[in-house]
């Protein structure tokens, strides 16, 4: 044992030394400057470079040729399959109202009293407000006075007609005078009316804009605005070439990122004129409103079924490549082993509509074929790999 111990201490000193000798007789060459002893010791380094770099492309090749298992490219695999399709169009539109309104004094005069506050329910014909009338209602009373005489005259005229007492020409301007008071009358009272200020529709006062005592001229001053929140709808600018799909009474998805809802709903209108600004056409979602939730601008999300197919096959988008000729291919598996080991081949694929992160293959790819997923972008055709996910 000693004298191993022995022997080894000395051939690790010899080795020392001559890597010490190495290292300095290298360092001495360079200090001397000698360019031909430099160029012939680079072209002996050069040689052992090649020399190694043989040697260890054959320890690799044969390598590869044992070891069959660490060379295979693994990958993951999906089976196509026929399923149920459905392409959705999404679209952004602003709710909308027909009934939000503005109202307008159709008289000069000074606002006498307004009888709702804002945020109150209203029905068609309530008074909203009145306008003073500048004693219009006395010539009313006047005028009506006048048409009661009129008409008094104008029946005891008529009874004596028809017993042929007196003449046609008395019966004619009685009968004159009473139409003519009774229009005067009418259109009088018309005038008044316009001093009453009436709800045009149910609805909610959103605003009262005026306050009471002011003066108001027609045409020009806001007296209040009234909303029904209850007739709501959608509109939206839709691209020309989905015209033939999407259509009145198709369903719609409507979500409100704001309110953090959805609801169905279905087009009640589609435009028939092609903006030629922007080549879209308008629609319109009729939107259920029950609970008032929905306000006038909000913003909503539109998804419409555009496109079904009940046999479609849908593959990830992520595994389609491109060729330099503009065509889209995939690999798939073919003759698969017991091992799950099989040959990657490419076929080429047509694509139609997508969704998500899916798109539909409309030729190219069989039913119950094994594609590759996991590795697709990393095989080559024809190449031998290994299936790790058990198909």
């Amino acid at each position: 044992m000693k004298n191993i111990s022995a022997i080894l201490i000395v051939t690790l000193l010899l080795t020392a030394c001559n890597g010490e000798k190495k290292s300095k007789s290298l360092e001495d060459l360079i200090a001397s400057n000698n360019l031909e002893a430099l160029k012939q010791k680079r072209e002996e380094i050069d040689a052992k470079q090649q020399e190694y770099a043989a040697q260890l492309s054959l320890i690799n090749n044969r390598i590869s040729e044992l070891d069959t298992v660490k060379r295979l490219s693994l990958v993951t695999t999906v089976m196509a399959k026929s399923e149920k399709f459905d392409h959705f169009l999404e679209l952004q539109g602003n709710v909308k109202t027909k009934q939000n309104l503005v109202i307008y004094p159709e008289m000069a005069g000074t606002l006498t009293r307004v009888y709702v506050k804002e945020g109150q329910n209203v029905t068609k014909g309530q008074l909203l407000a009145t306008i003073d009338d500048g004693g219009l209602s006395q010539q009313v009373a006047q005028l009506q006075i006048q048409a009661d005489l009129a008409k008094t005259t104008f029946e005891r005229q008529e009874r004596l007609w028809n017993q042929k007492i007196g003449s046609e020409i008395q019966y004619l301007q009685a009968k004159s005078s009473y139409e003519a008071q009774q229009r005067a009358v009418s259109q009088l009272k018309s005038q008044l009316a316009k001093t009453s200020v009436r709800a045009p529709f149910t609805g909610v006062i959103d605003d009262v804009i005026t306050d009471q005592g002011s003066v108001v001229a027609p045409g020009q001053s806001q007296l209040m605005r009234i909303v029904n929140l209850e007739d709501m709808y959608i509109e939206t600018d839709v691209p020309e070439n989905y015209i033939s799909s999407i259509t009145a009474n198709k369903a719609v998805k409507v979500e409100f990122p704001i309110l953090g809802k959805s609801i169905d709903a279905k087009i009640r209108q589609a435009g028939n004129f092609i903006n030629p600004a922007n080549r879209t056409f308008k629609i319109e979602v009729a939107v259920p409103n029950k609970d008032k939730s929905i306000k006038p601008n909000l913003t909503a999300k539109l998804k419409i079924n555009d496109y079904s197919n009940e046999n479609a096959i849908l593959i990830p988008q992520s595994i389609i490549s491109e060729n330099a000729d503009g065509e889209q291919y995939i690999y798939i598996i073919e003759n698969k082993n017991a091992d799950n080991e099989g040959n990657a081949k490419r076929i080429i694929i047509e694509t139609g509509k997508a969704q998500d992160d899916v798109i539909e293959v409309t030729k190219g790819l069989e039913n119950n074929a094994e594609i590759i997923q996991e590795g697709a972008r990393s095989v080559n055709d024809g190449q031998t790999v290994k299936v790790i996910n058990g198909l």
